[in-house]
């Protein structure tokens, strides 16, 4: 498969064109990877490639990375992890990577040939609270949503990494404060728009994340004027990761991941052809 690798405002990408045709102007989305296995943007594009969808799908880095992995390695993301989980690593990383966005957004319709218009974007896990951190903002308009076992709350994904730190989540007045604004059951109350929503769940993925993408669904099938633009698909045998360890080059695609892609494929196909 064709694929282009470049950076956008200092923002590393894997591109995939549509129908492998680099001069095809085309829809663009544009997705962020968890910081589970795939944790880069290429092996991200090789997990959920989505070939079928005429769009152009573009997959950011995250910061700290991929190619902005400090010594190609991934221990001082765990060090961050080990200082503060939610106010050193998981709010910072998700602030970051949503306020690279705009630029990043203007450079790749510079150097692709993409569509202008609203853009569609995915996230997975944490590449899903800033997929959730964009939509609220509303500064850039936004056509469809699509999320992979994401982190609706950030309070559910915590306690996922006190076995980083070695110790029990120490919570402080400001970091329930961060917290409350990385809540997006909670904020869906503010959008003002209403675009489609995919909110894809593992039924083996952590149980609290379940629970937090089923009530973000629920709330936005309550207020949508069209329920069904909200929807929830479970995947049998879907853990958290999308991939195998350590996940940083491309890989083969997992019997699961193929699943996952094959329920964005359809998805995005129909919201881009009808």
């Amino acid at each position: 498969m064709e694929t282009i690798t470049g950076t956008a405002a200092g923002v590393p990408y894997t591109a995939l064109p549509p129908d492998g045709r680099v001069d095809a102007p085309a829809p663009l989305i544009v997705s962020w990877h968890m910081l589970d296995a795939p944790r880069t943007d290429a092996a991200f594009a090789a997990a959920l490639p989505m070939a079928a969808v005429p769009a152009w799908r573009v997959h950011l880095g995250m910061p700290m990375c991929g190619a902005r992995m400090v010594d190609g390695r991934v221990d001082a993301v765990l060090e961050l992890a080990r200082q503060d989980a939610l106010l050193a690593f998981l709010a910072p990383f998700a602030q970051q990577a949503a306020d690279e966005f705009p630029a990043a957004l203007a450079a790749l319709r510079d150097q692709l040939p993409v569509e202008e218009g609203p853009v569609s974007i995915l996230g997975a896990s944490l590449g899903g609270t800033v997929a959730l951190r964009v939509l609220c903002t509303e500064s850039i308009p936004i056509r469809h949503v699509a999320l992979v076992n994401p982190a609706v709350r950030i309070r559910s994904v915590v306690p996922l990494t006190e076995g980083i730190a070695g110790h029990p989540y120490e919570w402080t007045a400001e970091a329930e404060r961060v917290a409350d604004g990385l809540d997006f059951v909670a904020r869906a109350a503010e959008l003002t728009v209403a675009p489609t929503l995919l909110v894809v769940s593992g039924e083996e993925d952590h149980p609290d994340l379940r629970a937090d993408a089923a009530a973000l669904v629920a709330t936005l099938k309550h207020r949508y004027a069209q329920p069904d633009n909200a929807e929830l698909v479970s995947v049998p045998h879907l853990a958290h990761p999308l991939a195998d360890e350590p996940g940083l080059e491309p890989a083969p695609q997992r019997t699961e991941a193929k699943a996952v892609d094959d329920i964005l494929t359809r998805w995005f196909r129909r919201q881009l052809i009808s």
